[in-house]
């Protein structure tokens, strides 16, 4: 089955889908809508899709695709909503309950029928937040739902009746700046910080500091603080805290509202302001005036453990001999000042008595390497690449040369270029379901890359491989593919909480089992001694910085490729490597390694239910012997043990989701019907010599996706009613 992906731009929930569907099996490319409608159509005419989805769209889709083929758009709003707006009035709007509707393109936007719908409740946090949690997992959730019974015959999509009286939703005008415009000095803290949180990554609220019209982003409520509303009373860690009439906000970012036809940069608050805030009278402060007399300027001991303040980056905790390591840097970059900074504190970690260092990152975002804002807004931004690179690489250095303690990285959010190479430095890598990996440089202006990338990467995946990932694809991975090949050595639960605890759980069998734990040091050491013999690090940091040094030096590639990024500038074209019909030379497409069209059962696929995965793998073995068949006969004899094990096992499965009142309960049971249709019908098929096996090999694909995704919300709701 071709699935063409049309997006705005190839990130977050595009690359999300991308990962799935390539993973699963699918011929799957991605076509980039940026108005030149000429151009889409081409594409799409030349790759002749079955299906065409839409994860991220900021421009409406021309008649003559959705008129020809069938089109289903993403929605982040719940059955009803409408508009582009959508989470945005959910947040700000106070609302406990939200959702993802995935539903046909047609004329009048977010009116089409209605394939699938998922709702979730809305936590109190930012809209970036949201989106790469709860919208991403929801609208993936709609995605294999539909897949599942996309070629039944008896589906029908459901039209839009605002008459129902379950349609809760309506229509939301575009949410301009005058409706998240903020009153200090009326509007109590969190009321304020649903504002803020609603405009967060795009386009944040604009407000005036000092007189200087800015937009505010990375709020954070705060505890303690306070003063007259409106006013700065106090900056830590580069961010600054305002005072509102019930308490105080902290504000991380900021970005400087610039003349029409100018963009501004996002930059820690204290960057942009250092200019506009008041002189300080008498000083002695180290600061030399930068601040008044009102303003307190906290100094935080990092090597203090626990979060001291809201607006603070970098923090660990201890417990029981491990030392857990957080560095939620806003958005992931890695700034020199901030790269520095984590290696003090890993540094404070290595003369503590813990004998397991884990890597915590930030939950959003893990780690996206250098800090591409802060060096285009460098003096020098060869030398402050330089510099921010050299910090990267002394941070790698010491993890890998960790000989005493063991290391872990516990990777819950998404993973770029340097961060994805600093993951992979420590001993052990865990990743949660759903994380994308970006492990490769050279789409920023053909970046070389370093962070000792060319010893880590291939230790794990092989010359071969490395080669493969970051000179000829260039695409995200899956954390499933990135354990299919040997880049991390586990695929945890997609629920952060859960995904927490299993680390908590995996760290502390080093702990609990001291003979496992100096034989893992052993081997470590051993390891470094032998790789160290074979070639120095300081020779692979050497190599890979030569190569660094010609792209910060030596051309501008790279300096354009990064101040395109930085100020989001599109060249208007679909890159080759991610629209398989636009390459130059016709690809062969089979079905990956560990899709499930080889339906081989796996460590992934276990529930922890010894009757419920036993029953699973027994119809693996089943689906296998369907998918070996030859001929009419064999056919026959093996599709019909089939069809009566998946009907027992729907039936004690729906037995029990209504026992414990399973909200996806109907949900789930529709999908049981629908494939048990399509099992009917291909006996029929077989029986009238009108079969294909292109027919037995969608159907068992679609339904393991049913097994991986559907099912596996259901254990996980088993977990919870478990305790």
């Amino acid at each position: 089955m071709k699935i063409l992906l049309l997006s705005s731009a190839f990130s977050g929930l595009t690359q999300r889908f991308y990962t799935e569907l390539d993973y699963a099996g699918y011929i799957v490319s991605i076509e980039l809508h940026h108005g030149n409608i000429p151009q889409l159509l081409e594409g799409v005419g030349l790759f002749q899709p079955d299906l065409i989805i839409c994860p991220f769209l900021t421009q409406k889709i021309p008649a003559e695709i959705y008129e020809n083929y069938k089109c289903l758009i993403i929605h982040p709003g719940i059955e009803g909503d409408r508009g582009a707006s959508s989470l945005d009035w959910a947040i700000q709007n106070n609302e406990s309950i939200w959702g993802v509707t995935l539903l046909e393109a047609q004329e009048e936007m977010d009116m089409g029928d209605i394939w699938a719908k998922k709702t979730f409740p809305l936590r109190n946090t930012t809209k970036s937040s949201l989106f790469n949690r709860e919208v991403t997992q929801a609208a993936v959730d709609c995605l294999w739902e539909v897949l599942t019974y996309f070629d039944a015959p008896d589906f029908k999509a459901t039209p839009l009746d605002y008459n129902n009286p379950k349609v809760k939703g309506q229509l939301q005008p575009m949410m301009k700046q005058k409706d998240r415009a903020i009153d200090w000095k009326k509007q109590k803290t969190d009321e304020i910080l649903r504002h803020l949180h609603a405009a967060d990554g795009s386009p944040g609220v604009l407000d005036e500091i000092y007189g200087l019209p800015v937009y505010l982003y990375n709020a954070h409520k705060e505890e303690n603080l306070s003063g007259k509303a409106g006013e700065i009373i106090a900056t830590a860690n580069h961010a600054i805290c305002r005072a509102t009439v019930d308490g105080a906000i902290w504000i991380g970012h900021l970005k400087p509202k610039l003349a029409k036809g100018k963009k501004g940069i996002k930059l820690p608050a204290t960057f942009i302001l250092k200019e506009h805030f008041p002189p300080e009278d008498n000083s002695t402060s180290l600061l030399g005036g930068l601040f008044s007399k009102s303003i307190k300027h906290i100094e935080i001991d990092y090597t203090q453990e626990g979060r001291q303040y809201p607006c603070q980056e970098v923090w660990y905790q201890v417990d029981n001999a491990i030392a857990y390591l957080y560095f939620p840097f806003h958005n992931g970059g890695m700034s020199t000042e901030q790269c520095q900074l984590l290696l003090s504190v890993y540094q404070h970690l290595t003369t503590l008595d813990v004998d397991v260092i884990v890597l915590m990152g930030g939950e959003e975002s893990w780690s996206n390497g250098i800090h591409l804002n802060h060096i285009e807004v460098a003096k020098d931004p060869a030398e402050e690449s330089w510099l921010n690179i050299n910090a990267i690489d002394d941070l790698i250095l010491q993890i890998i040369n960790t000989l005493d303690k063991v290391t872990i990285s516990a990777v819950s959010g998404g993973a770029g270029a340097g961060g994805a190479i600093l993951a992979i430095a420590t001993d052990k890598v865990f990743v949660r379901e759903g994380v994308i990996l970006n492990p490769h440089y050279k789409n920023m202006g053909e970046l070389y890359g370093s962070e000792y990338w060319t010893y880590l990467l291939p230790k794990r995946v092989g010359e071969k491989m490395a080669a493969t990932i970051t000179e000829e694809q260039r695409l995200p991975i899956s954390a499933k593919k990135a354990w299919r090949i040997g880049l991390i050595d586990k695929v945890l639960d997609k629920h952060h909480k859960i995904f927490a605890a299993q680390v908590r759980h995996l760290a502390g069998s080093y702990v609990a089992d001291s003979a496992l734990l100096q034989k893992a040091l052993k081997e470590k050491a051993d390891r470094r001694c032998f790789d160290e013999s074979k070639k120095a690090l300081a020779s692979y940091r050497q190599f890979e910085l030569t190569q660094m040094h010609a792209n910060f030096y030596g051309n501008e590639d790279y300096h354009q490729a990064r101040k395109n990024f930085v100020y989001k500038v599109s060249d208007h074209e679909t890159p080759e490597n991610i629209a398989v019909h636009r390459q130059k030379e016709e690809v062969s497409v089979k079905p990956a390694l560990g899709s499930m069209s080889h339906f081989v059962w796996e460590q992934q696929y276990e529930m922890g239910d010894t009757a419920i995965d036993g029953e699973h793998q027994h119809l693996f073995d089943l689906a296998e012997k369907l998918l070996a068949s030859q001929t009419k006969e064999e056919l026959i004899e093996n599709i019909q043990p089939l069809y009566q094990h998946v009907e027992e096992h729907f039936g004690a499965e729906e037995a029990l989701m209504k026992k414990l009142h399973y909200h996806g309960y109907k949900e789930h049971k529709k999908q049981h019907r629908m494939m048990l249709k399509k099992l009917t019908q291909m006996d029929h098929e077989i029986n009238d010599d009108n079969w294909t096996q292109g027919e037995v090999e969608n159907f068992v694909g679609n339904w393991g996706k049913h097994i991986i995704h559907s099912d596996m919300s259901f254990n996980h709701y088993m977990k919870q009613q478990n305790g």
